[in-house]
């Protein structure tokens, strides 16, 4: 059954008029996924919003409770919510299932299903972290940009795909494609962000080499027409994977294809001090989203309570943000987040000489106080 938040100290849901109540399915799925997303419902709830969560399996836990990574119960739960928090999926242990039932396929799903064509991916140097970053501090300190990436097409959903004999030996082919709708919409979502930020975009491609990069910077290019008041540049693939460790503060927003932008948004975390800092929205054209941190499951590190909770705190602030239409509550989570950071607290990941480490349930403790 769902359960209702605790009202806050400060007033509870009076403090929200805007909302009544808000369903939010909750998958923490594998490996530190249910310590994480314990510590954002905890600072979700201090803020006193009438929230209704709906928890759910997905991924390796959803196999081994009912043998598929996306069970019907699941994907309905999701349909019914009005937002979406998730922890993560996957786990070695499940490599060697057949790929549809492997943990990944859950969220590939999910986006599918649900529609979230558009993925935010917020990069941002606290400036006490920018000793953390593996580039020297004076590179990265200051860094704001966003990583728009198409998450519905390209070769990760392209067909045909598969593994077949050719010639007496195995040939594995996916098909990379795009049509001309699944790029002018999700350049309009990085030209209308641009406008909130410096108006600066740059799409990323590989137009000299791939067909469907040639289309990509084509149809960039005409949007580009109805939004002028924005600066648009454009970028091989390539050399902005090296423009990104050279020079990262020339960008503001860079919009590009799916899988091109699961690599450069992981590199860009690195900008950060670590992936742990870095959370996301996955939304559809309606405002509804899927909010996770990028990092990923981390099984090696699961029931130690030392995993970073702050990229998933920071993702239900994103939520907050898009879906619930609440930014003053996002931007309170924020700023607690940054207050904690200047007190000198570390997970093991950001961890540097001077600053004291704890756990993920203490680092939950010290942005609760925060607020």
């Amino acid at each position: 059954m769902p359960t209702r938040s605790a009202p806050s100290r400060t007033g509870g849901a009076r403090s929200f008029p805007g909302i009544s109540s808000v369903k939010v399915a909750v998958l923490a799925g594998d490996g530190i996924g249910p310590e994480i997303v314990a510590q954002a419902r905890r600072v979700l709830d201090a803020l006193g919003l009438p929230l209704e969560y709906a928890e759910a399996r997905v991924g390796g836990a959803a196999y081994e409770a009912q043998g598929e990574p996306l069970p019907a119960d699941t994907l309905q739960k999701v349909k019914d919510a009005d937002a979406i928090l998730f922890g993560a999926v996957g786990d070695p242990r499940y490599d060697a299932l057949p790929r549809a039932q492997r943990p990944e396929q859950a969220i590939l799903g999910l986006r599918k299903a649900l529609g979230l064509f558009a993925n935010l991916r917020p990069a941002q140097v606290h400036p006490e972290l920018a000793g953390a970053s593996a580039l020297k501090a004076d590179v990265v300190a200051g860094l704001d940009l966003l990583i728009v990436r198409e998450l519905t097409g390209d070769i990760y959903f392209g067909e045909p795909k598969g593994i077949r004999d050719k010639g007496g030996e195995r040939e594995g082919f996916d098909t990379m494609r795009y049509s001309e709708g699944e790029i002018r919409r999700i350049a309009r979502v990085a030209f209308e962000a641009a406008r909130k930020r410096s108006r600066k975009v740059c799409s990323v491609d590989k137009a000299n080499v791939l067909e469907t990069s040639q289309l990509w910077r084509e149809v960039v290019s005409d949007e580009h027409r109805s939004f002028r008041d924005v600066e648009l540049s454009h970028m091989y693939v390539d050399n902005c994977a090296m423009q990104l460790v050279r020079n990262p503060k020339q960008f503001d927003v860079i919009v590009t294809g799916n899988l091109f932008g699961d690599i450069l948004s992981d590199e860009a975390s690195m900008l950060t001090g670590s992936i742990g800092m870095l959370p996301s929205a996955s939304l559809d054209a309606h405002g509804k989203g899927l909010y996770e941190p990028i990092h990923g499951s981390a099984p090696d590190i699961a029931g130690r309570g030392v995993a970073n909770p702050l990229a998933t705190i920071l993702s239900a602030a994103m939520m907050l943000r898009y879906s619930l239409k609440q930014p003053a509550a996002a931007q309170r989570i924020e700023a607690a987040v940054g207050k904690v950071l200047r007190s000198g607290l570390r997970t093991a990941d950001i961890h540097t000489a001077g600053t004291r480490k704890v756990g993920t349930a203490e680092m939950g403790d010290a942005v609760l106080a925060s607020l």
